[in-house]
């Protein structure tokens, strides 16, 4: 039961994530794409350039933002699955690409903080 809350919790926050990029320009490619070595929240592309993002979620405080929990081996898994999205899609391997975070952060209010972290790694 508690997982089926957490799926749809994770979908809407996805959702929230993908519409706040739209809202900044971008625009959406695919959404959670799966393979072998795991997953990407969102691609999008941002005026020509392939972005790959990474969707966090923090529902209570703590030391540090949901944006800044994307550790070294989280990075690398991602930068290993974007490597096979693009050799899954031809089409986009000239595209200059990027790795952003969005941190969404709930407030103690009931509200919640964006936090959109913009080329945040490098391969």
């Amino acid at each position: 039961m508690v997982r089926r809350d957490t799926r749809a919790l994770g979908n809407a926050v996805e959702q929230f994530a993908c519409r706040y990029l739209q809202d900044h320009g971008l625009q959406p490619v695919e959404r959670n794409y799966r393979c072998r070595l795991g997953e990407i929240d969102l691609v999008m592309l941002d005026d020509g350039c392939l972005v790959f993002v990474e969707v966090r979620y923090r529902s209570a405080a703590s030391f540090s933002s949901a944006a800044l929990t994307v550790d070294r081996r989280k990075q690398n898994k991602l930068s290993r699955t974007a490597e096979l999205f693009l050799a899954s899609r031809p089409g986009f391997a000239d595209y200059p690409a990027r790795f952003d975070v969005i941190g969404v952060d709930a407030g103690p209010d009931g509200g919640e903080t964006v936090e959109w972290i913009r080329d945040a790694f490098s391969p």
